[in-house]
């Protein structure tokens, strides 16, 4: 039966994984079961109560660290604003205007002072007034994707609940149960080697950062944490995997 050149590429490809993670390393165990699972769960909500304005992300969308992901109605806010800084540059021209006063000694030192203060009160009160209307838009605190979207234009954001969630997978985490036999043998800094279920397949080094020191009496079992890489956000999370581990 003939082989197909892509089939023939993925198997040289996995091999020749398998052969650079194996090098001069020998496994410390059999192939565990592990839970491909995202590095974090966000679930984004506003610090603040309003009205949706809007949400320009959908579920499977990817978003950057400080992208917007929604807004709420800020009318009130920006006016604010505008207010705010318009009697600070009120204030910046009535000093302009009063220097050349004050040096003919025509306003008291008292008076300029007056209108010093009040400029950096105006200046406080706008410092105030634009940070109010930054609470309005609500970013992403990670690089991931959108998992989920809780609300859309027009609905309310009260003191709970998220207006969406978003992973973040990169890295990705190995969820790995081992039994109790293993407890000893595998520590933290050990290099893993992780196989995805199919159809996604392929071969993945990761690194365990976490061993839990509380064995599970009714099963025997205690938990393992593998990190892999994932910078081209090709691995998805949610899959379940194979694992195995290797000796410094």
């Amino acid at each position: 039966m003939k082989m197909s050149v892509r089939s023939l590429l993925c198997m040289i490809g996995v091999c020749a994984a398998s052969l650079c993670l194996g090098a001069g390393k020998a496994p410390t165990s059999e192939f565990m079961e592990g839970m491909i699972e995202p590095y974090l769960e966000v679930k984004i909500a506003s610090q603040v109560q309003g009205i949706v304005e809007e949400v320009p992300v959908e579920r499977g969308d990817l978003v950057k660290k400080g992208q917007i992901v929604a807004r709420l109605k800020a009318g009130v806010e920006r006016a604010n604003v505008e207010q705010a800084r318009a009697q600070v540059e009120f204030s910046k021209r009535k000093l302009e205007r009063n220097k050349e006063l004050f040096a003919k000694e025509h306003i008291s030192a008292n008076e300029k002072d007056e209108i010093e203060t009040e400029i950096k009160k105006g200046e406080a009160l706008l410092q105030e007034a634009t940070e109010r209307l930054e609470m309005r838009t609500i970013r992403s605190p990670v690089n991931g994707v959108v998992v989920k979207r809780e609300l859309t234009a027009g609905e309310y954001v009260g003191d709970k609940g998220p207006i969406l969630t978003v992973a973040q997978i990169d890295p990705l985490n190995v969820e790995v149960v081992a039994p109790v036999k293993r407890f000893g043998s595998i520590v933290k800094g050990m290099t893993a080697e992780v196989r995805p279920e199919s159809p996604v397949g392929g071969v993945y080094t990761g690194t365990v950062v976490i061993v839990d020191r509380v064995i599970d009496a009714a099963s025997g079992t205690f938990g393992v944490r593998v990190q892999v890489p994932n910078p081209s956000l090709t691995l998805p999370a949610g899959l379940k995997c194979s694992v195995r581990f290797y000796k410094k």
